[in-house]
């Protein structure tokens, strides 16, 4: 019964995230030839000095190869900021939201104790959070071949692996602000606002992209030398269970 009351919850978002996922996966990949073609011509450019200049001189050489190209245009840019936005918006809601219509009164009737609900919402976003990453990163091998490449079922999974479970950071944020406030808004917008000062932070601090949360979710340093992000993926692990448990708390001691 909660099980089934969390996916009906859940669902809605669930699907559009996954539909809109698949759809950027698959135009990422019909979009290969276009890009390599003027991928030569970019290379003769004069892009100047500073930091956007190198960002652009960056990108350009790691797109080079098909390779380079998904890990640029998937799991460092559409997959993780997509991603990030269905976490946080599969973290809102709950049994706070639900006390103006009276949905709270009900599940909190039933014989099950708050923490068992609470887990059973939880883990039913965690696993549908696991197949946004997964599944249309899946896609990539199926659908290289129609541009004459191929792309690694293995990489696909490790990189999809590393975007769940660094990302769940941000869900698991999400999750305990909707554990305070009682709207899904508040939750929603100041979980998004944390996730892009750590993505400007990243980006500004020496090597930030490689060992932050978002460098761990892009997993950058298994593309470059093979090996996991390890630092950033024991952080959010961390940072993630001790969010969870405070949302479990503030559930169990709230007078509904």
């Amino acid at each position: 019964m909660l099980w089934r009351k969390s996916w009906l919850e859940t669902r809605t978002r669930f699907l559009i995230g996954l539909f809109l996922l698949l759809l950027l996966a698959a135009g990422n990949v019909l979009e290969y030839p276009r890009v390599s073609a003027l991928i030569p011509a970019a290379r003769s450019l004069d892009t100047g000095g500073g930091a956007l200049g190198g960002l652009i001189r960056k990108a350009v050489e790691l797109q080079h190869d098909y390779r380079g190209f998904i890990w640029w245009q998937w799991f460092r840019q559409n997959l993780t900021q997509m991603w990030t936005l269905f976490a946080v918006l599969l973290g809102t809601g709950g049994l706070l939201s639900q006390t103006s219509g009276g949905a709270a009164s009900f599940t909190l009737s039933m014989p099950v104790s708050r923490t068992r609900v609470i887990g059973i919402r939880a883990a039913t976003a965690v696993a549908e959070l696991l197949a946004l990453a997964l599944v249309p990163s899946l896609l990539l091998p199926l659908l290289s071949p129609a541009v004459g490449q191929s792309y690694a079922v293995a990489d696909a999974l490790v990189h999809g692996a590393c975007v769940f479970a660094a990302g769940l950071i941000f869900f698991s944020l999400a999750f305990l602000l909707s554990s305070v406030f009682d709207d899904i808004w508040r939750p929603a917008l100041m979980a998004c606002v944390v996730a892009v000062v750590l993505a400007i932070g990243e980006q500004i601090v020496a090597d930030g992209s490689r060992y932050g949360i978002f460098g761990a979710m892009t997993a950058e340093v298994y593309f470059r030398t093979g090996g996991l992000p390890w630092p950033g993926l024991f952080v959010s692990a961390a940072a993630s269970a001790a969010m969870l448990y405070g949302a479990a708390i503030n559930i169990a001691e709230t007078d509904f």
